[in-house]
């Protein structure tokens, strides 16, 4: 067997390996996503989880807080205490997940295996799989918010969509008539806010009671990430939402948040992109 034959076959195992990805809400849950859930579980902590994975403690809330927006209610909760010092524990819904992962990576497991058993089983099926493969896209953004259209009102050229979020929190967006058709958005519908970080603003309470931004979402401030030059404010909404922001580190020191104080989100209706699954 070649080289580079002998590449090929190793790209298609793992290609093919368990464990699953999870698709929720619009976005897609990596396997070391759901291996963090797993962590939480055997840790009961975000620190323990993310040293059982191999990432950061940052990376490790960051992951945990985009599952629970896609999932539209929490997976992993915090809680004070811990093994590791701040403790964490999945919620019913998420231990459902982590027990339907494994169950699926069993049967895949076997059916693989299988695969494998067989003359030409992966070989045959390969180029085309590994192509689907890399078909997959992520985005960048760092908030992605589940929820379901309310209403819809079309204009000449622009469409006005209203997504509930969990809570009762509410977003605003302005999208192309022609896309609001071609997604099919209407009342009822699922779909997904995407907002990347550096289009949110962040205002104290009693300094935006008047503004042009569309979106005014106030929340507590959870964590603070401080750099060289910017820094990102998580904000926690009253439904349960996590907002990430990218404001400069001038300009936190000027509003003077710290975690716990109330702050507010201000977005703008143009600055939000709507996927939805199909």
């Amino acid at each position: 067997m070649s080289s580079s034959h002998g590449q090929h076959i190793d790209a298609l195992n793992e290609a093919f390996t368990a464990p699953l990805v999870l698709q929720l809400g619009g976005g897609e849950v990596s396997a070391r996503r759901l291996a963090l859930l797993a962590g939480v579980a055997e840790t009961g902590s975000i620190s323990g989880a993310a040293r059982h994975v191999g990432m950061t403690y940052k990376a490790a809330w960051d992951a945990i807080e985009a599952m629970n927006n896609l999932a539209g209610q929490p997976l992993v909760q915090s809680q004070h205490g811990g093994k590791y010092g701040g403790g964490a524990r999945l919620t019913p819904l998420g231990k459902r997940i982590l027990a339907t992962q494994r169950r699926l990576e069993r049967v895949l497991g076997a059916v693989l295996e299988q695969f494998r058993k067989e003359d030409g089983g992966l070989e045959t099926m390969g180029e085309s799989l590994l192509m689907l493969r890399s078909l997959y896209m992520k985005t960048s953004a760092r908030n992605a918010l589940r929820g379901t259209v309310e209403n819809v009102r079309h204009g000449a050229v622009n469409s006005e969509i209203t997504l509930r979020l969990q809570g009762e929190d509410c977003l605003h967006a302005i999208v192309t008539k022609e896309s609001a058709q071609s997604l099919r958005l209407e009342p009822g519908k699922v779909a997904t806010a995407i907002i990347k970080a550096s289009w949110v603003i962040l205002a104290a309470p009693e300094e935006c009671i008047r503004i042009s931004a569309r979106n005014r979402l106030c929340g507590t401030i959870k964590r603070i990430q401080e750099g060289a030059v910017n820094a990102e404010v998580v904000l926690e909404l009253p439904g349960g939402n996590t907002l990430a922001a990218i404001i400069t580190e001038a300009s936190l020191e000027e509003l003077g948040f710290k975690v716990g104080d109330g702050a507010c989100a201000l977005i703008k209706a143009s600055h939000i992109i709507l996927a939805v699954d199909d």
